[in-house]
């Protein structure tokens, strides 16, 4: 038995300009004359024929976080179970080296989906709470990154 797509799901890519007899002669589509018909013609995204364009009639007003905000990635416990070894310390490093998580400045987030049997020891940015709980359930160790650059700047100003 052969695998095939079915009936109408694939068509044939419509080629323009090959003459009149192959559907999309002469004006290829574009109608008669203007600027949208000419070689590198039409206008920039947002043009509005002239008339005030909408990104510059609405004011720029306040600051956004947007640019700034920290992205993690998230790696459940059932995957970090198939993968690691008893005793293994789980870092960014780590999972990259398991193929877990990959790409250049990243965060990672450790979340609770699946059990965890393993005793491991954990040296992450963020661990969720249920993730924390089965993780010293196991017997393993939690060194979150990111709450003790927070510790250590509480020390530091004397709080």
């Amino acid at each position: 038995m052969e695998l095939h797509a079915p009936k109408g799901s694939t068509k044939k890519k419509i080629i323009v300009g090959r003459g009149n007899s192959a559907r999309k002669g002469r004006t290829s589509g574009k109608g008669n004359n203007g600027q949208n018909a000419r070689s590198g013609g039409g206008v920039r995204p947002g043009f509005e024929g002239g008339q005030m364009p909408l990104y510059r009639r609405i004011a720029r007003r306040g600051f956004s976080n947007y640019p700034f905000k920290k992205e993690y990635l998230p790696v459940n416990l059932d995957l970090i179970e198939k993968k690691f070894n008893d005793g293994d310390t789980v870092s960014l490093e780590t999972l990259k080296e398991k193929k877990l998580v990959k790409g250049k400045n990243i965060a990672v987030k450790i979340l609770g989906n699946g059990d965890i049997t393993k005793k491991l020891n954990f040296q992450v940015d963020q661990v969720s709470s249920a993730a924390k709980e089965k993780i010293e359930k196991a017997g393993g160790t939690v060194a979150v990154a990111a709450q003790e650059k927070s510790e250590k700047t509480a020390e530091e100003k004397g709080e």
